[in-house]
This record gives C-alpha cells, structure tokens and sequence, in this order.
C-alpha cells in the first residue's frame, strides 16, 4: 500500500478510531493520542497489510493494541489526584457511558466495536481475532451484563 492511499483511507477512519479510542480510554486528550499512535504505527507497518480490503479492521486492532498499553501503563501508574474533563461529550453524561466501563475487557471490547465503533459481526471478529460465533457469545453476555447494571442505576 503506497504513502497516499493509506493517508486517505486512514483520514477517512479517523472519526470512527476516536470513538473507539474514546469509548476505551474515557479521555478526549488520550483518545487523540491513541489515535495518532495508532495512524502512525500503521503507517510505518503499511508494507504488512497483505489483503488491503480489511484496512478498517487492521487499524482498528492497531489502535486497540495502542489503547491497551495506555490502560496497562495507567494501571502501573499511581494517581495522587484526579482532575475532571474540562470538556465533556454529551456521552459522557450518560449512566451508559460508566456501565460500558465496568464490563471485563473481553466483553467490553466486543460492544464497543460493534455498537459505538459500527463494526459488522465478522470485522469485530477479524478486529479481535477470534471466531464470529465467540464474538455473537461475548455480544449477548455484554448486552445482558449492560441491561443489568442499567436496571440497577434505575432502581
């Protein structure tokens, strides 16, 4: 894949990988950094891509690798004060939003790719590399696990 067509494919994902990234990391400043991580690993891996049709899914494992190593070097991190978002997505108000966040990662990543990031059934599971019947499983139990925690704010 030549320097311009990634450019152009990867400009035309950029607002897809940003939710994703946002959804993940639940921060506008460190969704934009994983994004531009992500857009530059790729660009410098371009050469690897081998079926140029799954570009969209290639990336967007990319950049859920890069926002998995950002929650990990969080994680090793201790914080002595948390500040607020100065600027917060309507989103982000949302009990959906908090409920998204306490589902295990194998599960969490399976909504967001398929509800929030808008990916089909079988590019989620290419996203994720595992089969598309694991993915349907991982979905429902998400879904249940989400409808739960929702029921229980409403209670």
């Amino acid at each position: 894949m030549g320097e311009q067509e990634f450019l152009r494919q990867a400009e035309g994902l950029k607002a897809r990988l940003y939710r994703t990234a946002l959804l993940y990391l639940g921060s506008e400043a460190a969704a934009v950094d994983a994004v531009d991580e992500a857009v530059y690993k790729g660009f410098l891996a371009r050469k690897k891509l081998r079926q140029p049709e799954f570009f969209a899914t290639w990336l967007t494992r990319i950049l859920m690798n890069v926002c998995n190593q950002e929650l990990r070097r969080r994680r090793r991190e201790t914080t002595v004060e948390v500040l607020p978002e100065t600027a917060v997505e309507p989103f982000d108000a949302l009990p959906l939003r908090e409920a998204v966040e306490h589902l295990p990662p194998d599960l969490r990543a399976v909504i967001v790719l398929r509800y929030f990031t808008g990916l089909t059934l079988e590019e989620t599971a290419r996203s994720l590399n595992i089969p598309a019947g694991t993915v349907s499983t991982r979905q429902r139990k998400g879904l249940a696990l989400l409808r739960l925690e929702l029921e229980e704010d409403d209670l």
